[in-house]
Formats: structure tokens, sequence, C-alpha cells
């Protein structure tokens, strides 16, 4: 059984610093492409970044130069360091496949405000 176990969102003002986590059990991680994923009331839900098996990283416009996504293979762990936080940047954030292949977490609320 997949899961997909997203961390590490919360309050923090404009500027600041978060790091997400996901842990991931239920298939074989170092395989897949991985992917972070945003989603605010009333929008859908849109691409933050992806990372390939082997740690080639992709940013949607939004997230460049301030989000880095990275992954540990060894513990099937999938990290967002997300930095120079803006309000805008405030969601609940997913984690998944690169293609969305399966079954979304609960998510890790993220709220920058001051």
């Amino acid at each position: 059984q997949v899961q997909l176990v997203e961390s590490g969102g919360g309050l923090v003002q404009p500027g600041g610093s978060l790091r997400l986590s996901c842990a991931a059990s239920g298939f074989i991680f170092r395989l897949n492409a991985m992917a972070w994923y945003r989603r605010t009331p009333g929008k859908e839900r849109e691409l933050v970044a992806w990372i390939t098996g082997r740690g080639r990283t992709t940013y949607a416009d939004f997230g460049k130069g301030r989000f880095s996504i990275s992954r540990d293979n060894a513990r099937n762990t999938l990290y967002l360091q997300m930095d120079s936080l803006k309000p805008e940047d405030t969601a609940a954030y997913y984690c998944n496949t690169r293609n969305a292949d399966y079954p979304w977490g609960q998510g890790t609320q993220v709220t920058v405000s001051s």
C-alpha cells in the first residue's frame, strides 16, 4: 500500500524559511521522479518542483531561486527547502510522483503571514 506522508509545514513570517519532508512507502522510491505540488482553496493543484531519481531538478517559475527540492533515496524521503517565503506561497503542500501516480496524502499546510 502506497503511503505519502508530508510534514514540516507551519506558520512563518514573510521572508522566512521552512523545510518540508515527504516520507514515501509502498513503491520503489528511487526509480521514480518525485514532485512537490501545492493547492490553495479554489485553485487547481499546481506543480512546485520535481526531481528525477538521479537528482535532476526542475522548478516552477515562482520557486526558482527560492525553493530547493532534494531526495534521500536511502530513506525514501523527499524534501523541499523553501526560503524567502511570500504570502502567496500560502497553500497546502503535497508530494507525489511526477505523474501523480498515487493517492494524495494529507498534505502539510504552509501559511506565510505577519
